[in-house]
């Protein structure tokens, strides 16, 4: 396994790979690896012959600098469960690699970007976009893949890829969970032995909303959510929204003729957590 820290130096690789015809597959990570990770890792390189992980915390995308300066940073662990799943080269860059010059682009996100993690978190899906479009333009992957726990961010990648034209396919992989049902996320190794123990309150509720189901208006299934999560001591609701799957707009009725899925925030302490499930 590689470790690159150029630009120029990893998108040479991805060429010479490509011109011996091979495919490339693309896992985008920040790092502090866990298993949601390394599976995304093994969907790669079930389906393309050369597999690139990026390792690079995002500046642009935390509109919260307590936030990027506590997010969990253990590259040399990193490494070490890379070289042990078929991974062929990380992409490992500093902030003056990706950004020798500020990032001012503004990029139309629709409403997509506008509720939910939009509206708690503005800029952030911009800056999502900066470098997603950033590491495809060096990378050149013909697949990407991305987690289905950001759910909206998946909805955001899979838009810009559109707007922008990129012939990458992108591949949603479904979350994975602790045992629990806690979803995997870096963010759960800042809770604390308390906290682990009422965070999958968060995931029992929402698989408790789906059983309960078409039994009452979508709004009062959202509120009696928000009220079940809230009644945890140390657990407090940022949103908990029923959307369309594919615009992430509020649904009114069941009738709605869509996918529908149910998007929520969640404070564990002054740790947030997201989380989705499918109705």
């Amino acid at each position: 396994m590689q470790i690159v820290r150029n630009k120029q130096e990893m998108a040479s690789y991805v060429l010479e790979q490509k011109r011996t015809g091979k495919s490339v597959g693309f896992v985008p990570t920040m790092g502090a690896l866990h298993e949601g990770h390394l599976t995304l890792v093994r969907e790669a390189s079930k389906n393309d012959s050369c597999v690139v992980v990026s390792i690079f915390v995002n500046p642009t995308q935390f509109n919260n600098k307590e936030d990027l300066r506590l997010y969990p940073r253990k590259e040399e662990t990193d490494f070490a469960m890379l070289r042990s799943e078929k991974c062929d080269v990380v992409f490992f860059p500093d902030v003056d690699e990706m950004y020798p010059e500020p990032d001012t682009r503004i990029f139309d996100l629709g409403e997509l970007a506008t509720v939910m993690e939009g509206e708690f978190r503005p800029g952030h899906f911009n800056g999502v976009a900066q470098v997603v479009s950033k590491l495809f333009d060096i990378v050149q992957p013909d697949r990407a893949y991305f987690g289905k726990k950001d759910f909206q961010q998946l909805a955001i990648i899979q838009h810009i890829t559109r707007q922008l034209h990129y012939s990458v396919e992108i591949i949603p992989v479904p979350t994975v969970r602790e045992p629990d049902g806690l979803a995997m996320s870096s963010r759960n190794e800042r809770l604390t032995k308390e906290q682990r123990a009422i965070a999958p309150h968060i995931y029992k509720t929402l698989f408790k909303a789906v059983a309960t189901g078409q039994q009452m208006p979508p709004e009062a299934l959202e509120a009696l959510v928000i009220k079940e999560i809230d009644g945890v001591a140390g657990l407090r609701t940022e949103y908990f929204k029923i959307v369309n799957a594919q615009t992430l707009q509020p649904i009114s009725s069941w009738h709605e003729k869509c996918n529908k899925v149910g998007c929520v925030a969640v404070y564990c302490g002054d740790v947030r957590l997201i989380d989705n499930i499918s109705f």
